[in-house]
């Protein structure tokens, strides 16, 4: 029974927005590779990684900003590299991605065991920010009181919408994203632009795993991504790589993910298990439901070599 509707419904939103948070880091990081034309399935992986550096950061420097700083790096790393395998060795951009989440799952687990004896560390927490007046609020208060990754990201959402379309970097990105070889004839560095696009990728999504060690929960254990990049992923397409749609859409697995969690503490005669598949079975029948609908960028997956380069 819910005996106080008004806190039920402030916790309920605290927990989407919490739980959204690293799923609209990592789509946005996806959304700025794959507009470039790079396909990133690593995010996974690259979620995973940024939650280990950021623990490890933490943990041995005892500064969550050090940690934050570790997992964006790590991410920023693993984004250079899948940029790459993919963009100067032409690998296969999904087997690259699927090899970057299998690494990353199986090293951070050894490393984990390796730095943390047990696989699993208590953490240092971010500390949220109440904005004077507003964090008061009933209800939508908690969207004024939370930390500065959270209030980074909502900055960072319109920003990236401008860039993307109301700038010459972002008509840049989409037209090698869509078009490489007129984008090259016209004196854009195809590899130049998708490089720094799955860099930033990579970084987003690592800022996602730090998020989600050192605000969301506050520890680290082995496989905590637990799918959520192949959510934000499945988020970006939902919103049809557009930075406001795909936060909504991250907004919308959020909401489902702590339906679910809420559901659980009822005590219903309803099996574990269902409620744990809800955010994916959503997910799923959101991609089903976009079936012929959304359009891809143009050159998406494919590798692009110069002519005289052949």
């Amino acid at each position: 029974m819910i005996t106080d509707p008004v806190a039920f419904a402030t916790d309920y939103l605290d927990a989407s927005l919490r739980l959204s948070v690293p799923l609209a880091f990592a789509a946005l990081g996806g959304l700025l590779s794959e507009r470039s034309g790079v396909l990133n399935i690593g995010l996974e992986g690259m979620l995973l990684t940024g939650a280990f550096a950021a623990a490890v950061g933490a943990v041995f420097s005892g500064s969550v900003w050090l940690g934050v700083l570790a997992a964006a790096i790590a991410g920023s790393g693993l984004g250079f590299l899948h940029a790459y395998l993919c963009v100067n060795l032409f690998v296969n951009q999904l087997v690259s991605g699927l090899a970057i989440n299998l690494t990353a799952a199986g090293l951070t687990a050894y490393g984990a065991r390796i730095l943390f004896d047990s696989g699993t560390v208590e953490l240092p927490r971010l500390t949220a920010i109440a904005l004077p007046g507003l964090s008061r609020l009933p209800v939508i208060g908690v969207l004024f009181d939370q930390n500065v990754l959270f209030y980074g990201l909502v900055g960072l959402i319109p920003a990236l919408t401008y860039l993307l379309f109301h700038t010459h970097w972002g008509l840049s990105l989409r037209a090698v994203g869509e078009y490489p070889r007129a984008a090259d004839t016209a004196g854009i560095s195809v590899f130049q632009v998708r490089h720094l696009s799955v860099v930033f990728s990579g970084c987003l999504s690592g800022l996602g795993g730090a998020y989600l060690a050192l605000a969301h929960v506050g520890f680290f254990t082995e496989g905590m991504s637990a799918g959520k990049g192949f959510i934000a992923l499945a988020a970006l397409i939902f919103g049809r790589w557009h930075p406001v749609y795909a936060s909504l859409a991250c907004l919308l697995f959020g909401v489902t993910e702590a339906l679910q969690l809420r559901i659980q503490a009822f005590n219903l005669d309803i099996p574990y298990q269902f409620l744990a598949m809800l955010p994916y079975a959503v997910a799923l029948l959101a991609l089903i439901g976009l079936a012929g609908k959304s359009s891809p960028p143009a050159a998406l997956g494919i590798p692009y070599q110069k002519e005289n380069a052949r």
